[in-house]
C-alpha cells in the first residue's frame, strides 16, 4: 500500500492533443509598406511572419515580447569579417524563428552579399522545417 494519497500516475495523465490554429492575418506589403484588405493563411502567413520577425528590431518596441525580433541590426553597419557573419547570421535568424510553434527548424542558411548598387545588401536564403505547410525555402534581403 502506498503512503501517498495521490492516485497512480497511469490515473493522474491527462492526453494533451495539439491544436494548430489559423494563422490567417492581414496581408502586409514590406516594400510600400502598406496594410492589405485582404487576409493571408497558411505558408503565406508563415512566410509572412518570418518576414515581420526578422526585419523588427528585437528588444526596441514594448509592444512585443523579448522572444519576438531579431537582432541583425547589431551585425549590420559594423565591420565585420564575411566569416563572423557566417557564423552569426544563421544562430541570430534561428534565434529569432524558432520560438513560433509553427517551426520546427531552421536550416541550410546561403548568405551572400550584393554586388553593384546592392553592395551594402546581403541576401539570405534558408530551409524552414514547418509543422502544417512541410518544407520550404525563404529568401530575405537585409
Amino acid at each position: 500500500m502506498a503512503l501517498s494519497p495521490l492516485k497512480p500516475a497511469s490515473a493522474r495523465a491527462v492526453k494533451v492533443t495539439r491544436v494548430t490554429r489559423p494563422s490567417k492575418t492581414y496581408s502586409f506589403d514590406f516594400n510600400t509598406g502598406e496594410l492589405g484588405l485582404s487576409t493571408v493563411d497558411g505558408i503565406d502567413a508563415l512566410r509572412q511572419f518570418i518576414a515581420k520577425a526578422i526585419y523588427t528590431a528585437r528588444f526596441r518596441f514594448l509592444i512585443y515580447t523579448s522572444q519576438y525580433g531579431c537582432e541583425i541590426d547589431d551585425l549590420i553597419g559594423q565591420d565585420v569579417s564575411t566569416a563572423l557573419l557566417q557564423a552569426e547570421i544563421p544562430r541570430v535568424l534561428k534565434e529569432a524563428l524558432i520560438y513560433d510553434d509553427r517551426i520546427l527548424d531552421v536550416r541550410n542558411f546561403v548568405i551572400r552579399r550584393g554586388t553593384g548598387t546592392e553592395a551594402d545588401a546581403l541576401y539570405v536564403s534558408f530551409t524552414v522545417d514547418s509543422v502544417t505547410n512541410g518544407t520550404f525555402t525563404q529568401e530575405v534581403v537585409i
